[in-house]
């Protein structure tokens, strides 16, 4: 394609010239000596609105640079400074207007070091409402209101395709879907409807080849992305397969290592009373010898009861047959219910860690309060038993990122929707969102 040259009009008021590169659709141009405002549809240049400030404002991407939006390089032709004002409080916010003489225009604003491109619709949005507050459906998305405003232009360089004027004032409606962001502005009964999309200063850094580096963005814009991934949604659900993994492998390590029963018997106990029965044991006694194979691994103890409305205690020692090493620990059993339920359980295990392989014994010493009734229990010991508790700790630790993810996110969102219409003080609503004419 041909390249298209620009043409150049005097100013009237203080003949200095103005490069018009918007061609037959500048309609208006400031001078950028003097800032005058000038009709520029006409050959005949007429005054529209003399400057009457007292400071000048600085593009910080000048007129006249060239970059790439997508795939199409565009000019910067046009900048305005865009105003909202509040009781005492006010923020404004730039506007840069693009042309590329095959596309036609297009927008950049700028808020707090916040990006968006920004391009006009043809097509009307439906109005809806979500989550409960107004809302608008436009291609496959959903845009929730954000705020209301009435922006007033109070800066104006370059060359626009309306009669632009210090003072034009436009009532907007933003609304979002991160990190998109629908707005409207009505001026004359005309409404346009305009899409924006973010970008990050560095973005617009790299598309224009500007110098040096974009100044920090500060504050959560209207439809900046959230810094944490997607929706909470999609990192509980990687939470949730992640412990169906786990569970999985715990339920594999069960098949592959029951663990193998070293010894077992049944005994009857009762405080204070002797018997010569076999298998009745009171106070301290041992038991038979046993084999424990293998490299030292773990026992598991079970101890299985029949009490009823009482407790019994147990001192242990797993002692070595040959060494004499001893492992010394001990367990309580209580069971107790009623009418209104139950409480405790007649059983309970322990878990010997790091026990060598050998020729063991228990020395078993029970303990329950005199006069109880017997007590019949059977003991039971495992050898090299699934220890189950990495499990439950490795689940734990799958829950943080999640979690914190959550609170991240929610504090993001918190932040965001403070500076909108919806937040808890509406002392002012710095949304920055007012997009293009």
């Amino acid at each position: 394609m041909a390249a298209v040259q620009a043409k150049s009009i005097s100013c009237p008021n203080c003949g200095g010239a103005v490069e018009l590169r918007g061609f037959a659709h500048s309609l208006s141009a400031v001078c950028p000596q003097c800032l005058t405002v000038l009709d520029a549809s006409t050959p005949e240049v007429q005054i529209l609105q003399t400057f009457q400030g007292k400071t000048r404002t600085q593009p910080t991407i000048p007129l006249g640079t060239r970059g790439k939006i997508g795939n199409t390089q565009y000019q910067v032709i046009g900048f305005q400074v865009r105003q909202v004002s509040s009781g005492d409080d006010s923020y404004s916010w730039d506007e840069y207007l693009l042309f590329n003489p095959y596309k036609g225009f297009r927008y950049l604003t700028e808020y707090n070091g916040h990006w968006n491109s920004v391009h006009v619709e043809s097509a009307l949005p439906d109005q809806t409402r979500s989550a409960g507050k107004l809302a608008v459906r436009y291609g496959d998305k959903t845009y929730i209101h954000f705020d209301s405003m009435t922006a007033s232009t109070v800066y104006v360089l370059g060359e626009f395709p309306w009669r632009v004027r210090l003072g034009d004032s436009a009532a907007c409606q933003d609304f979002v879907a991160p990190p998109s962001m629908l707005s409207s502005e009505s001026t004359g009964g005309e409404i346009t409807w305009s899409r924006a999309e973010y970008m990050t200063g560095s973005n617009v850094w790299q598309a224009f080849q500007l110098p040096g580096s974009p100044p920090p963005a500060y504050g959560v814009f209207a439809n900046q992305p959230s810094p944490f991934g997607g929706s909470i949604g999609s990192s509980w659900r990687t939470w949730l397969w992640l412990n169906v993994a786990l569970a999985a492998l715990a339920f594999l390590f069960m098949v592959i290592s029951p663990g193998r029963v070293a010894f077992s018997d049944h005994y009857v106990y009762s405080q204070g009373v002797k018997t010569d029965v076999a298998f009745a044991n009171t106070e301290a006694f041992v038991t038979p010898t046993f084999q424990l194979d293998g490299r030292k691994s773990n026992v598991e103890l079970s101890i299985h009861t029949d009490l009823n409305n009482n407790w019994v205690y147990f001192n242990f020692a797993l002692i070595n047959n040959q060494t004499g090493e001893t492992f010394d620990f001990a367990r309580e059993v209580s069971y107790y219910h009623d009418s209104d339920g139950s409480e405790g359980s007649r059983d309970n295990s322990v878990i010997v860690p790091s026990v060598p392989s050998g020729q063991y014994y228990l020395r078993v010493e029970p303990e329950m309060e005199r006069g109880s009734p017997f007590v019949a229990y059977d003991l039971r010991l495992r050898r090299n038993v699934p220890n189950y508790g990495f499990f439950g700790v490795a689940a734990l630790l799958l829950i943080i990122p999640p979690l914190v993810t959550t609170i991240r996110r929610g504090s993001f969102e918190a932040a965001r929707w403070r500076e909108s219409d919806y937040a808890p003080s509406q002392s002012s609503s710095n949304s920055g969102g007012g997009d293009d004419d």
